[in-house]
């Protein structure tokens, strides 16, 4: 059953059909999905959610779709907890979200785009496409090849081949645009309108940035029917933060979860960070910047969604929180060599502000805090590229390998400063 009313400009509140728009004609807000609460009210029950499938749709009365048709086997990704992180860090409680083991391209997009796919098919669109910084251009194509639909994927010139190879695999129509992925965005814009096609994240965008909401909802769920008192989260186009608060909201409206003041907290490249630079000013207008950073899945210097980013965070009580590209690598390789996760550089740059965030004492060492990772590393290895050390190579005798070893034992002697 579908608890959906329509859309609702986010700014005038005039009501939409559901259809593929996603800006208010009289006040060009941006349209969002507008739900039934009431009616949800002892139907959508922990005991209702848990028999279901252990996937994204399990949340299905909270997604704007009559009958889930992509992201079957999307979503429900580990929610660990970080033991040798937490010792290293010295927090009491630390948690990873990890969307890195996504299916089926390794990352947090899979969720908006199974619920964008799902509405382009109930609203009858034989094509979709997208304007990316790289994982939401392999997700669409994933997606689409799944579901029988052509697919047109718009990319910055300069993205990472792993990324680019990670979609053309499937068979899209992929199309490099020079410029930034502001560049991108303002012509895919441009491409719905002409073209009529479902955009996933233009005009089809009120239905997509819900799917973002099960990134929340899983936390939530699998923390044990409680909310981590500190949630960071990376911030690009400004999707997934605002719909973690949202998330977060509606299971507390509606009784699943108690309300224990939740605090959400954007993490920037400090290349790309016109979010967190409003938030440490005070003020609400976002002003666009130049990405220069090597975190070039949230490099998008003129965010969509930045406003709703600086008011969930205000909302909660939350903060903004940067990092440089050697802050980045520096923790992109102590999540993999404590917690066995190889993150891409947005997973780093949550992971460098959370532990600065802790440094400067806006987390509190003593309460529930978790880190949202939202891609994987094996698709942008250049970034570690030159910063591992090369393997050793030995002919093939025992005592060629000795030497290794004892190499090896004498530099864990000097770390410990024995």
């Amino acid at each position: 059953m579908s608890y959906v009313v329509g859309l609702r400009c986010r700014e005038c509140h005039k009501q939409y059909p559901q259809k593929g728009v996603h800006v208010c004609d009289v006040c060009f807000g941006p349209l969002e999905v507008e739900y039934d609460y009431d009616a949800m009210k002892g139907k959508v029950t922990r005991a209702s959610i848990e028999a279901r499938e252990r996937n994204l749709w399990r949340y299905r009365d909270l997604l704007p779709c009559d009958e889930p048709k992509a992201g079957l086997n999307s979503g429900w990704t580990p929610f660990k907890r970080a033991r040798n992180l937490e010792k290293i860090l010295g927090v009491r409680e630390l948690y990873i979200k990890d969307d890195s083991a996504n299916y089926p391209t390794w990352s947090y997009k899979e969720r908006v785009v199974s619920v964008a796919i799902t509405k382009a098919i109930e609203l009858g669109y034989d094509t979709v496409g997208c304007a990316s910084t790289g994982n939401l251009a392999n997700s669409v194509a994933a997606h689409a090849a799944q579901a029988g639909l052509k697919a047109f994927v718009m990319i910055p010139h300069d993205l990472e081949l792993g990324k680019v190879l990670g979609s053309l695999i499937f068979g899209p129509t992929m199309v490099r645009i020079t410029g930034n992925y502001d560049d991108v965005n303002r012509l895919c814009s441009e491409i719905a309108d002409k073209y009529r096609w479902a955009i996933v994240n233009v005009n089809l965008r009120p239905f997509y940035t819900e799917g973002a909401k099960t990134f929340g909802f899983e936390i939530a769920e699998q923390y044990g029917w409680k909310l981590p008192k500190h949630t960071i989260v990376p911030t690009a186009g400004g999707t997934i933060l605002p719909k973690v608060h949202k998330a977060y909201q509606e299971f507390i409206k509606l009784g699943l979860v108690e309300d224990n003041a939740p605090k959400i907290y954007s993490a920037q490249a400090a290349g790309c960070n016109p979010v967190v630079e409003a938030i440490r000013a005070g003020r609400d207008l976002i002003r666009p910047v130049k990405p220069k950073t090597i975190a070039k899945s949230i490099a998008i210097g003129n965010p969509a969604d930045g406003f709703y980013v600086v008011q969930a965070v205000k909302q909660s009580g939350g903060w903004g929180e940067d990092a440089t590209d050697e802050e980045i690598v520096d923790a992109i390789k102590l999540l993999a060599r404590t917690e066995g996760i190889w993150t891409e550089p947005a997973g780093g740059t949550t992971l460098a502000c959370t532990i600065k965030l802790i440094e400067s004492g806006r987390i509190p060492r003593d309460e529930s805090i978790c880190v949202s990772i939202t891609g994987n590393g094996l698709k942008t290895v250049e970034v570690v590229q030159g910063q591992l050390d090369l393997p050793t190579s030995i002919p093939p005798r025992l005592e060629a390998f000795d030497a290794v070893v004892s190499g090896v034992k004498a530099a864990e002697v000097v770390a410990v400063g024995v």
